[in-house]
């Protein structure tokens, strides 16, 4: 008796019993070990602040108005990244390019301000050794920033293999653009959090 396969199971795009596919339970599993790291530094920042006798205010150390210009960054790339999944999804090669690559330069444009802050930081010689605060603000702003570059390879190598029509036009790709989004979307929240957590509190 011979068996049948489903090419879409073996490349993990078949629908799990919950109509949910494959890759994408997989990105909400990743996605809930990330909450999980995050949460746990959120959870550590608040029990060092309220056992502290002595702690700055956000605004009083840290460069608010670089830290907005870079909340509207991210928001903006959110936005982006919805209109290049759109063009993917209407098979718009050109548009989803152009919005792709939108998103990647508002990435990079977030990471050079954050350079700036870092090395005017730096410069008056703060770095994690500082103080509790320093070190809690370098350790959470640094790690949310790796998963910023984690997001730009990502993106990055979906642009590159728009440009290649196998890659284009394989069937798996929009789900593949649609995986970056939702962890893009994750990483845009987690500094709607951070920013009001370190800056202006």
């Amino acid at each position: 008796m011979s068996q049948t396969y489903n090419p879409a199971a073996i490349m993990g795009n078949a629908d799990t019993h919950s109509g949910v596919t494959n890759a994408k339970l997989g990105v909400w599993l990743f996605l809930a070990s990330e909450i999980m790291l995050f949460a746990t530094l959120f959870t550590s920042y608040i029990v060092l602040r309220m056992g502290s006798t002595s702690w700055p205010w956000g605004w009083d150390v840290l460069n608010v108005p670089l830290a907005t210009l870079n909340t509207v960054i991210l928001i903006s790339s959110s936005v982006t990244i919805v209109m290049a999944y759109a063009k993917a999804y209407d098979k718009d090669k050109s548009g989803f390019q152009r919005w792709m690559a939108a998103t990647i330069l508002l990435s990079l444009g977030f990471l050079v301000v954050k350079a700036f802050e870092y090395g005017h930081e730096f410069a008056l010689g703060i770095g994690p050794h500082t103080s509790v605060f320093y070190a809690i603000y370098f350790t959470m702003t640094g790690l949310h920033g790796l998963h910023i570059l984690g997001g730009v390879a990502v993106n990055g190598g979906l642009l590159y293999m728009s440009a290649r029509e196998e890659h284009w036009r394989n069937p798996l790709f929009l789900g593949r653009v649609e995986g970056a989004g939702l962890y893009w979307h994750f990483v845009d929240i987690v500094w709607i959090f951070l920013f009001p957590a370190l800056y202006l509190l």
